[in-house]
C-alpha cells in the first residue's frame, strides 16, 4: 500500500551526516563497574535463547521533512557494525530536531550448551530464529507518475513463516526488495506484544490517497515483573493509536535470573555516580526530613474509634503491616509546638529511599528515589497576571514525591528520568537534563507542594495557554538534597529477600495523613464568585480538572502502595 509523498527528501549521507541534532555523549566518561561475573554493563544480554547486542552506530537510509526545514523531519537508518553470528530485526526511526541516540537490537540464536538453565524455558524443536519468506510493501513516497525511482522511500514488513513474528520494518530509497538475509523473524513464543508510543511522523492529510504514520514502539506490558523487551524498531501504520494491535512485536526476556540486571555492588556506584542534586526553593517553607526523624519529633499512629494518637518508634515497628488502605489506621501530627516543628521538616537529615527494579524485561534498570516530607502546604492559584495564595487548599500531612532514574543495562549508561508531578509526570531524556557534577542530573522540587521537574521555572498545573492553575515554582537555592550521598537503599526483590531488608514503615500501607473534607464553600469556590462572569464558566470547568486533593486534606499512601511500585511510571 502506497501514495504521493509531498515531502522534501533529504539525500544520502554516512553515518550521522544526516543527523540535524548529532549525537549525544553524558558530560562525563562512564567509571569502570564493580564486576559481577553476571551481564550488566556486559554490552550483551541473554535472554534465553536468544542473545542481544546494542548497536548505537547507524547509517541513513532516507529521510523525510514535513516542510523546508530538516528539523521538522525524521530520519531512517540501518545499524552499522553488526557483530558475526548477529542478525539484525528491523531499522531505526529518530526524530531529526533530537540528537542521535537510540539503538537497535540484534540478536543471535544461542547453541544448546549457551543456554542457562535449559530445563526452565519453553524449549521448542524450531530454530529460535528464520529468515522471513518475502516481504511486503507497506508505503512508498514515490506516486508512480515518472520512471525515477532513486531517492525516494520505500517501507518493507517482513512477511515471517508460521510461527514466528517480524520485530520491525526496513527501509529502502529504491524499489528492489530487501534480500531476505538481510533480516531475522523471531519464534512467537519468544516475543511478546508492544504498543505504538510515540508518534513520530504523520503524514496525513499531506498525503491524500493513504495516511501514513510512523510510531516509536514499547512492550505492552511493563513493569517489575514484565517481560517484554524493546528492539529500538518502530511501526507504520494508518491512524493508529496507542492500545493498537500491530502487526510487529517485541522480544521475551526468558531468563528467569535477569542476569543483566546489576549487583548491590553495582547499584550503590550507579546510585553515587548518578545521584541527582535536588534542589528546594529559596522560600521553601516545608522541607523534607528522614522518615526517622518524622517518628522520632512526635508523629502519631491514629486507630479509627481512637481518639489518642501512639507514638511511632524509629523504624515504625509497631505501624500495622500490610493489608490495605481501609481507613482504619493513618499517621498524623501532634498538636502544639511540635506541629509545627514538624511542619518544616529537617533538610539536615533527610534523603531519598531508593527502590531499585527491573524495567523492559531486564534490560534496563529503574533507580526510583523517594522522598518524604512531612507537610505539603497550601496551594497558590494564578489567574492571569494574578497570584491568590490559599490559605488551607492543597495541603495536606505527608507527602511522599519521587524520581526516576532509567539505566541501561547494556553500558550501565544513564538513559532518563521519570519526573513525578502530583498525579502525572513526564519521562526527560538524557540529552534534556541539566547536569552538575559530572553526569549528576538536577532536580527542581516545587514550592510547598514538592513536584519535580527537570528545569527551574513556574509551571502551571491547569491551562498555562490561559493563564489559569495552580502555581508549582521551582528554583535553584542553598537548599538542596544530594541523592549521590544521602540515600538509602529500601527494597531492589530482584537480589533476593535478604539482600535488601526492606523497612517496617515500608510496609504500611495506609495514609501518611488524616483526611478532611473541607465545607461546600471551598476557597475554590470562593474564588469563582468573585470572578467576571465572561470567565467564570470556563474556570469552574477548569477546577473540575484539579486533583482531588484540593477540596480537601488527605495525606497519601507510601511508596509500596503505589501503581508504579510494581508497574511502570506513567508517561
Amino acid at each position: 500500500m502506497f501514495g504521493p509523498c509531498c515531502f522534501h527528501w533529504t539525500p544520502n549521507g554516512n553515518s550521522w551526516g544526516s543527523q540535524v541534532g548529532g549525537s549525544f555523549k553524558l558530560p562525563s566518561s562512564l567509571p569502570d563497574w564493580p564486576p559481577s561475573g553476571q551481564g550488566f554493563g556486559s554490552g550483551r544480554i541473554n535472554l534465553g535463547e536468544i542473545e542481544v547486542y546494542r548497536i548505537t552506530r547507524f547509517e541513513y537510509v532516507w529521510g523525510c521533512n514535513m516542510s523546508l526545514s530538516r528539523r521538522k523531519g525524521v530520519s531512517f537508518y540501518k545499524p552499522l557494525g553488526v557483530p558475526d553470528g548477529f542478525h539484525i530485526l528491523g531499522h531505526y526511526c529518530h526524530p531529526n530536531n533530537k540528537p542521535l541516540r537510540g539503538f537497535l537490537l540484534v540478536v543471535r540464536e544461542l547453541s544448546s550448551s549457551e543456554i542457562k538453565a535449559a530445563d526452565t524455558y519453553r524449549i521448542i524443536d524450531l530454530p529460535a530464529l528464520q529468515k522471513p519468506l518475502d516481504y511486503a510493501l507497506f508505503w512508498s513516497s514515490h506516486d508512480g507518475t515518472d520512471g525515477n525511482n532513486v531517492g525516494y522511500g520505500f517501507f518493507w514488513l517482513p512477511q515471517p513463516p508460521e510461527g514466528y513474528k517480524s520485530m520491525g520494518y526496513l527501509v529502502t530509497d529504491r524499489p528492489e526488495k530487501p534480500d531476505l538475509d538481510e533480516v531475522r523473524c523471531v519464534r512467537s513464543d519468544l516475543t511478546e506484544e508492544c504498543e505504538a508510543y510515540r508518534l513520530m511522523l504523520d503524514a496525513y492529510p499531506q498525503i491524500s490517497n493513504f495516511p501514513f504514520q510512523v510510531w516509536s514502539t514499547r512492550p505492552r506490558h511493563r513493569g517489575m515483573l514484565g517481560r517484554g523487551v524493546s528492539a529500538g524498531t518502530f511501526f507504520c501504520g494508518s491512524c493508529c493509536t496507542p492500545g493498537d494491535q500491530l502487526d510487529t512485536v517485541c522480544l521475551r526476556n526468558l531468563d528467569p535470573e535477569l542476569h543483566a540486571m546489576p549487583k548491590l555492588e553495582q547499584v550503590h556506584a550507579l546510585i553515587k555516580h548518578y545521584g541527582p542534586t535536588v534542589f528546594f526553593h529559596y522560600n521553601e517553607y516545608y522541607l523534607p526530613s528522614s522518615v526517622s526523624w518524622f517518628f522520632n519529633n512526635g508523629a502519631l499512629l491514629y486507630k479509627a474509634g481512637d481518639a489518642t494518637g501512639e507514638p511511632i518508634d524509629d523504624y515504625g515497628s509497631n505501624l500495622p503491616a500490610g493489608g490495605t488502605n481501609d481507613g482504619q489506621f493513618w499517621i498524623d501530627l501532634p498538636r502544639g509546638e511540635g506541629r509545627k516543628i514538624l511542619k518544616c521538616g529537617n533538610l539536615e537529615s533527610a534523603k531519598v529511599y531508593v527502590h531499585v527494579k527491573p524495567a523492559l524485561g531486564g534490560t534496563f534498570t529503574d533507580l526510583a528515589m523517594w522522598i518524604f516530607c512531612p507537610f505539603n502546604g497550601p496551594a497558590t492559584l494564578k489567574i492571569g497576571p494574578a497570584n491568590i495564595p490559599f490559605s488551607k487548599t492543597g495541603q495536606h500531612v505527608g507527602d511522599w514525591e519521587h524520581f526516576t532514574l532509567r539505566i541501561c543495562n547494556f553500558t550501565g549508561e544513564l538513559w532518563s528520568i521519570y519526573f513525578s508531578q502530583h498525579s502525572g509526570g513526564e519521562w526527560v531524556d538524557a540529552y534534556d537534563l541539566e547536569y552538575m557534577k559530572g553526569n549528576k542530573a538536577v532536580v527542581y522540587s516545587s514550592k510547598s507542594g514538592h513536584a519535580c521537574y527537570p528545569r527551574a521555572g513556574t509551571y502551571i498545573q491547569g491551562s498555562a495557554k490561559l493563564g489559569i492553575g495552580i502555581r508549582n515554582d521551582a528554583s535553584r537555592s542553598n537548599l538542596f538534597l544530594d541523592a549521590s550521598t544521602d540515600y538509602e537503599i529500601v527494597s531492589a526483590r530482584y537480589l533476593g529477600a535478604d539482600a535488601v531488608i526492606e523497612p517496617c514503615w515500608l510496609q504500611f500501607m495506609r495514609e501518611w495523613g488524616p483526611k478532611i473534607t473541607y465545607g461546600s464553600k471551598t476557597e475554590l469556590e470562593k474564588i469563582i464568585n468573585r470572578l467576571p462572569v465572561t470567565i467564570r464558566s470556563s474556570v469552574a470547568n477548569l477546577f473540575q480538572k484539579f486533583p482531588n486533593e484540593l477540596s480537601g486534606e488527605e495525606g497519601p499512601t507510601g511508596p509500596k502502595e503505589k501503581n508504579n511500585w510494581i508497574g511502570d511510571e506513567r508517561g
